[in-house]
This record gives C-alpha cells, structure tokens and sequence, in this order.
C-alpha cells in the first residue's frame, strides 16, 4: 500500500510539474491529509507511515528537478508551512519558531521537517507557483497571483481528493490589449 502511494504521489508531482512549466528554484506548495488518504475525516486519523510515503513520493522529484517544496502545516499552526531555509532566504521569508508534531501541524509536515536539510516554519507565503491539495486542506492562500486549476490524470492520492494548480502572469490592458499565448 504504502509503495502505491509514493508511486501515485510521485506521478502527480511530476505531471504538475510539468504542466506548470516550473523552473529550478520555483516554489511548489502541498498540503496534505494523511487522514482523507486513508479514507478518514481530515485531521481525525493522522497516519505517519502514510505521509511519509506520499512526501517521499513527491520531495523525490522536486528534488530531481531543483524545485523548493513548502509543505502546509494544519491549523493547529494556522496552516503554516515547512520549507528549506535555503527556500526561505531565497524568497524573503520570515521564519517562526515552531516544529510540527503528528496531532499539530500534521503528519506531513512533520515527514518533511525530519527529512530536509535545513527545516524551517514560515508563517505565511503567497509565492507558490504550483501547489497540490490532497484531501482538501486548501492551500489557495499560499499560490502567487493568478492561481488556475490543473487538471491532473490522477485525481485521488488513496482515497483523498487531488486538486492542483499554476500560477500564470496577470491579464492586464482590457479588450484592446494582445497576450503572449504561451504565457497562458
């Protein structure tokens, strides 16, 4: 069970990855349930082994391809976030002093806290250029302006709903204005 999961995890990190068109140094966002992936109530099952699947699943190819992962704390932390201090500097990010736990701040963010380099808890970002929900954990509030839905070949990571999304450049300039369409 545990291997499906970081395979199916590690598929969508990629295929988001590359629909979105991110950059070495680019900023992923994930929030996720270990709770919903085992078919639970979110934050009433929080599962270690679960979550450390899927984050090895995902860390693995961010890793691979440059990409800086934050990982949404739940709101017990009032969802903050895990990132590399590297990550944090690069983006002028405050850091707070805080280490998730199983019961606060989630399995997953506990998983990456143990497994990066140089952990550190921001409270907030809002410079995510992709992110992944799983289990409905709402991470719109840490993506970068415009954030737009990806529609992922796979839609559930266990039994925990995958909704994705990119960021895209502003349309500015009204009914007169032309966009480059790769930008889109």
């Amino acid at each position: 069970m545990f291997d499906e999961l970081k395979k199916t995890a590690e598929a969508a990190a990629r295929e988001l990855i590359e629909i979105a068109k991110l950059e070495p140094g680019d900023l992923m966002v994930v929030g996720c349930s270990s709770s919903e992936i085992g078919g639970h109530k979110i934050g009433s099952d929080s599962n270690e082994e679960i979550a450390g699947a899927v984050f090895s699943g995902i860390y693995g190819v961010a890793k691979e391809k440059n990409i800086f992962l934050a990982t949404q704390c739940c709101e017990h932390l009032n969802r903050a976030l895990i990132v590399e201090k590297e990550a944090a500097r690069a983006y002028g990010l405050e850091m707070v002093n805080v280490v998730p736990q199983k019961k606060a701040g989630g399995s997953f963010s506990t998983a990456a806290y143990a497994v990066f380099d140089h952990p550190v808890a921001v409270e907030e970002l809002h410079c995510a250029k992709a992110g992944m929900d799983i289990g409905d954990t709402l991470i719109g509030m840490h993506m970068a302006k415009v954030a737009v839905p990806v529609r992922l070949s796979i839609k559930r990571i266990g039994e925990a709903n995958l909704v994705c999304a990119r960021v895209r450049p502003k349309f500015i300039g009204g009914e007169r204005a032309h966009y480059d369409e790769s930008l889109k």
